[in-house]
Order: C-alpha cells, then structure tokens, then sequence
C-alpha cells in the first residue's frame, strides 16, 4: 500500500520524521516529540512519562482535593445527612456511567473526558458550602448525581492512559508515579484542612476550606484541556498505543460486550472491583464521628501519606525485573491476602471496644477523642489509620497492574477501566446508602472485612492462569482495524554507523 493510500483511510497522521540525536528510533516532527533530558532519561511531550504526569495532576487536583475534605468525614459538616445523601447519588450515577466510560473515552478521547469530568467536582464542593449555610440538601443531592457522570469519565479516561501507555516492564512503576502525585493533593488537600481547622473544636470545616478547594479542582479540569490524544503518544522503543481506527458509537458499544464475551474470566475480578471502596464508608464514617475536626484533619494527612508509600512499595515490587511476571502476580496476591488479615484483624480489635453508634452519636462534641488524649485513645488507632491508607494503596495498585497485565490495547484497558470504576461505584453506593440508613459500625466493618477476603479467593483463579509473562500482541489488535505495522517500533538508527561511513 503507497503512502497516499494510507492517507486516503487516515491511517497515517503524520509521516514526516526526524533523528533526533542520542535516540535510537525515529519519532514524528513537531514540537511535542522534540526530546529533552531528566536526568539520564529523554523524554518528549508526546511520551508516557510526561502524560502520565500531566493526568497524575488533574487527578491531584480535582479526586485528590475531594478525597481530601471527605477524608474528615461527614464531607466537613458535623451532620452526616447531607453527605450520605450525597454520596449515595454520587456513586450510584457513578456505576452506571463508569461502566460505561470506556465506550466513551474511546469516542471521545482521553482529553475531553478528563477535563469535562474534572468540571463536577468544584460543582459538589460548591454545594457543601451552600448547605452549610442554607441547609439545601437537595442542592447536594443534584451536585452528587452530577459528579456520577463527570467521576465516571475522568476515571475511565485515567485508567486508559495509566494502563495502555507504559511499557510492560513499567506498570508498575507508573501506577505508583500516579497514585503517589494523586494522592499527594490529598495530602496537601487535608494540610489546608488541618491548618484552618488547626483550632476549631467544633466538628465542621471553615467556608475557607471549602473556598479553597473549589479554585484547585477548577484548575485540574483546564490542565486536562493540554493532555494530547493518545494516537499521538509515541513509547520510548518508538512503538504507539493499539486503539481501534475511526471508532463510532455502535463499535465501542460492541467492542464493550465483545470484553466480556471474549474474556468472561474478567467477570471474576469484579468481587475486587466491588469491594475497593466500600472500605472508606466504614473509615471515613469512624473518623468522622469519633474524632473532633483537628484530629480528624491530622488522620486524614497521615491516612493518605500512608497511601503514598503503599502504592510505591507495590508499584515498585511489581515491576522487579529479577522476577517473572507471573511469579510477581501471585505473589502480589498472597500478600494482599496477609495484609487483609492482619490489618482489619487490628481494626476488629479497636472496633469491639468502641461504643454503638447511636452512642456516639449523641455524645458532645467534648467526648469526642482529640490528640492530645494519647494511648490507646488516639496513637493506636492513629496507626492504624495510617495502615489503613496502606491497604487501600495495595489494593488499588495490584487491580491496575493485574489488569494491565492482561492487555496493553487502549481499547481494551478503557473498557476494563470503566467496568472496575462503574462496579467499584456500585458497591460505594450500596454502602454509603447502608451509612445514610444508621448501619452499626461493626456490623459494617464485618461486612467490608468479609467481601474484601471473599473477592480474593473468587479472584485467584484470574491471577494463576490468566495472567502470561508477557501479552499476546495479536489479541490485542483484534477488532481494532490496527495492524502489527502499525503499533511496533521503528526501525533502530544506527547513527554511529552512518557518521563513521562519512
């Protein structure tokens, strides 16, 4: 087929290349595969590395600043009413367009998804700060439901490029790239809180909090606006990103039946999907009704540097290159199920020695524990807090990389994307609503800590046989219109040569 041939089908975007020097492969013209030096490694704007970032600080801006504020519980109110409420629409909106996302993203790109659900976030922090001011719950209720949609595309979009765009050998590392800047805006997120908040004994967060953290998720979603589309991502070995040619609607529907179809072994991992954010209705409900607002400020702070770590001590083992891959998969899973015992088996004994809910409920604010009350009251359970942060860590990054693991076509990971946001969103749903209802806290901590030890035995069957050392090309492109041609790296330059024989 001539060159004109494959601009007629649109196949080629952009045909003009140069040697760049130092780079052993050829990459496009233009200014963003124009490389520039980190150190010992080159990179370009059109590279994994500096888009990863890029979506890394959307994402630390816009869910990180949210998981900061509804990290203190009650979304900073002292009345947990219109966060339940809230909640509960949020997520159950979120399932469904979740589910959905990778149709979406496929369509649409990686671009407009992140930056249009970048734009619901400011919207819902918006309405705690009119609630706590007017009482309008119903305003929280539309704001939640909203931020369904947005979260669903902004997540689905995420886990397309963090899963499709790096190399095998990096998955690893770039999940924990990823969670550790993300999270990093919770962090800092919760440092505003804990600074503004750092005197009020009371139990809801200043208007300045709030203030603050609508300007910072509004910026997330215009930084999301210079993301480049993901035909335009060019890997380091000079090889691009499998996505299906001229997509429409009809075939990215299609495409998300044919996942399951295809791959009904997926289906075995959604207990895991369901279960990765359940655990937080039972935290965040606990810091918020025990704890006065400062000390549930400084958990916060430390319960997302705990997520930091976590993310770079798995992101960093599943990618050791003394291992195989599937060595690394199983091992990955046994220590999930080590972590899941003894952790939430420290949870359960802090737990049984707490008083009902209903209890707590009506006790003064002066009753709640502070920390300055030490021991057992707060350092204790300050860690382990802090260990909780680390599961959720290790959780989230051993889904990404399993999954990454199991195909590295942006088609494929996007629909899996949306089917772990939109069931992950169910179960959030399910139990926020079991939260809005008055459910004790430890029959709801008995309930997270059973379905999160279930999920991983339904899932071992996926990890020991479906999960190879390295992912069949071929099947990936299935479907897609893309051929072997089209996605492998460039002939290498030899450019030493070529100067010698001058």
């Amino acid at each position: 087929m001539t060159e004109a041939d494959n601009k007629e089908q649109g196949q080629l975007r952009d045909v003009s290349t140069e040697v760049l020097p130092h780079d052993p492969v050829v990459r496009p013209s233009g200014w963003m595969y124009k490389g520039f030096r980190v150190g010992k490694k080159e990179i370009w704007y059109a590279s994994p590395t500096v888009q990863l970032l890029m979506v890394s600080f959307v994402c630390f801006l816009c869910p990180g600043m949210f998981n900061a504020i509804q990290g203190t519980g009650n979304f900073g109110l002292d009345d947990p009413t219109a966060a339940d409420h809230a909640n509960t629409a949020l997520y159950s909106t979120f399932a469904v367009v979740g589910f959905f996302s990778g149709t979406f993203v496929n369509k649409l790109g990686i671009r407009l998804t992140l930056s249009f659900g970048g734009l619901g976030y400011c919207i819902y922090v918006a309405s705690f700060l009119c609630y706590a001011h007017t009482g309008n719950v119903a305003f929280n209720i539309f704001a939640g439901a909203l931020l369904g949609v947005c979260a669903g595309l902004l997540w689905g979009a995420q886990g397309c490029l963090m899963m499709s765009q790096p190399s095998e050998a990096d998955k690893g590392k770039f999940i924990s790239w990823f969670w550790g800047i993300f999270n990093t805006g919770a962090v800092i997120g919760s440092l505003i809180s804990l600074g503004q908040n750092v005197k009020n004994a009371s139990g809801s967060v200043t208007d300045g909090t709030y203030a603050a953290f609508i300007v910072l998720m509004v910026l997330g979603a215009v930084i999301a606006l210079f993301i480049c589309d993901a035909e335009k991502v060019i890997r380091e070995d000079g090889s691009k990103v499998i996505l299906k040619k001229n997509p429409g609607w009809w075939s990215e529907f299609k495409g998300l039946w044919e996942t399951l179809i295809k791959d009904p072994w997926v289906m075995l991992l959604f207990p895991m999907f369901f279960s990765s954010n359940i655990f937080y209705t039972y935290q965040f409900g606990v810091n918020g009704n025990y704890y006065q607002i400062r000390a549930r400020s400084l958990n916060n702070v430390l319960y997302w540097l705990a997520q930091i770590i976590g993310a770079w001590v798995f992101g960093y083992c599943l990618d050791l290159k003394g291992l195989r891959r599937t060595v690394r998969a199983k091992a990955c899973l046994g220590a999930l199920f080590v972590l899941t015992f003894a952790i939430w088996g420290g949870g359960y004994a802090w737990q049984k020695q707490q008083v009902d809910r209903d209890v707590v409920s009506s006790k003064s604010f002066d009753d709640l524990y502070d920390w300055n009350d030490g021991g057992k009251k707060y350092i204790g359970p300050m860690f382990l807090y802090m260990f909780y942060g680390f599961y959720d860590a290790a959780w989230q990054t051993a889904i990404y990389w399993w999954m990454g693991a199991m195909s590295n076509s942006g088609r494929k990971t996007a629909n899996m994307a949306g089917f772990y946001k939109g069931i992950q969103s169910a179960g959030a749903a399910i139990f926020w609503r079991l939260d809005g209802l008055g459910m004790d806290y430890t029959a709801m901590f008995g309930a997270t800590w059973g379905i999160l030890a279930g999920s991983l035995l339904i899932a071992a069957p996926v990890i020991f046989w479906k999960i190879s050392d390295t992912t069949d090309l071929e099947k990936d492109l299935e479907g897609t219109g893309e051929t072997v041609e089209d996605v492998v790296a460039a002939p290498q330059q030899h450019h030493l040569a070529e100067k010698e024989s001058v």
